[in-house]
C-alpha cells in the first residue's frame, strides 16, 4: 500500500486518532469526521497530519471527492451504533460501504453490555450483509465499559 487513505468516523476527542497517526507515520491521508465543531478544532490543533472535518459521517464519499481522493482504504468508527435507529444505522453503513475501496477494511466497536440489545443484533446482521468477512475481535476488558471490536473486510456492493 502506497499512500493509504484512512477515515475516522465519530472521532470525538481523538481516542483512536493518536494511534492512527502513529501507524500512518506521516504517510497517506487521515480524515477525521465528527459533528461537533469543538472536537474537530481540538483534533486539528493536536495532530498536524490530520484533516479534521465537521460533517455527518453519511457525507464521507462527498468529502473524499472534494479532496480529490477516491475511496478509503480503511474506515475506523467510534460511532455509537447500538444507539442509532434502524434507518440511521442503514444510512451510515451504506455510506461506509460506498466510501470503501473493494479491498477496504472497516473497524468498529460495540460495548459488551449492549451486544444482546435489538439495535446491536441488527447492526451485527447488517455488517454480515455488507461485508464478505466479519471477524469479532477479542473483548477489551480494560476499556470502560468493556468493548468488543468488529473487523470487516471487502465491502459487498
Amino acid at each position: 500500500m502506497g499512500q493509504p487513505v484512512v477515515v475516522e468516523l465519530g472521532s470525538g476527542t481523538g481516542a483512536f486518532s493518536r494511534t492512527i497517526q502513529e501507524r500512518l507515520d506521516g504517510r497517506g491521508r487521515h480524515i477525521a469526521f465528527d459533528v461537533n465543531e469543538r472536537f474537530t478544532a481540538l483534533l486539528a490543533e493536536r495532530f498536524a497530519g490530520l484533516d479534521a472535518v465537521t460533517a455527518d459521517a453519511r457525507d464521507v464519499s462527498t468529502i473524499l471527492a472534494e479532496r480529490g481522493l477516491g475511496q478509503a482504504d480503511a474506515i475506523i468508527s467510534g460511532l455509537p451504533w447500538a444507539s442509532f435507529r434502524h434507518d440511521r444505522q442503514r444510512e451510515l453503513l451504506d455510506a461506509v460501504v460506498d466510501a470503501l475501496s473493494p479491498q477496504g477494511a472497516f473497524t468498529t466497536f460495540a460495548y459488551v453490555h449492549a451486544r444482546r440489545s435489538i439495535p446491536a443484533r441488527r447492526f451485527r446482521r447488517s455488517l454480515a450483509d455488507r461485508f464478505e468477512e466479519v471477524v469479532l475481535g477479542r473483548t477489551v476488558w480494560a476499556n470502560l465499559p468493556p468493548a468488543l471490536v468488529y473487523h470487516c473486510r471487502r465491502p459487498q456492493p
